[in-house]
């Protein structure tokens, strides 16, 4: 194998690893014997086993983005929150062992380079989306970036529970959030209070 070509070989266990296992209980051995190579080969590439998870989260994070992004472009804001509820499911169905990996704890505690910083990303284009919306319709533009870690921690919440169940099928999945979504959204009352506090 080339150096490029070991180097993904020993990504794509650890990712596999990493999503069964999880970081602590993953080691350097095993990785090394899973690819036929001695441990300091993982080494050499990686500098030890925290180097080697920091690239495989660093690549499911862009990876995941990248997906979000792409569906957040264009169209009307109902279509944007579905296209982005739909990317966020598609990658789970079609990555399962690198969203396992992401939402997973990070071996070192750090603001970056794990999911919740992602889902803040995310929060921070949606709240642009949402921020453009919201003055159109005269609500409070400086809420916007309350409403979209609403909407992105609700998308987020869901797609970790259906990670695991799996039922009912992603589209009916995605259906069912713009559902809770927009209707609650299509129908915001420019300044909402408790009724309780009424």
């Amino acid at each position: 194998m080339t150096g490029k070509e070991r180097r993904e070989q020993l990504l794509a266990i650890s990712r596999s690893l990493f999503a069964e296992r999880g970081f602590e209980a993953t080691s350097i051995e095993e990785i090394a014997a899973r690819a036929h190579v001695s441990k300091p080969i993982v080494y050499e590439h990686f500098g030890g086993k925290e180097g080697l998870y920091a690239v495989v989260v660093d690549r499911e994070m862009r990876h995941l983005l990248d997906r979000v992004t792409t569906a957040l472009t264009a169209g009307h804001p109902r279509e944007l929150l579905e296209q982005a509820a739909l990317a966020l499911l598609g990658y789970i169905e079609d990555q399962t062992d690198g969203f396992r990996v992401l939402v997973r704890d990070s071996p070192v505690a750090s603001t970056s380079g794990n999911f919740s910083s992602l889902l803040n990303d995310i929060a921070s284009q949606v709240e642009h989306i949402l921020a453009r919306e919201f003055a159109a319709r005269h609500y409070e533009t400086k809420l916007a970036g309350l409403y979209s870690q609403a909407l992105v921690g609700m998308v987020a919440l869901t797609g970790e529970w259906w990670l695991e169940a799996r039922k009912p099928k992603k589209d009916e999945v995605a259906a069912h959030l713009v559902n809770l979504a927009w209707n609650g959204l299509s129908h915001l009352e420019t300044k909402p209070m408790l009724t309780a506090r009424g």
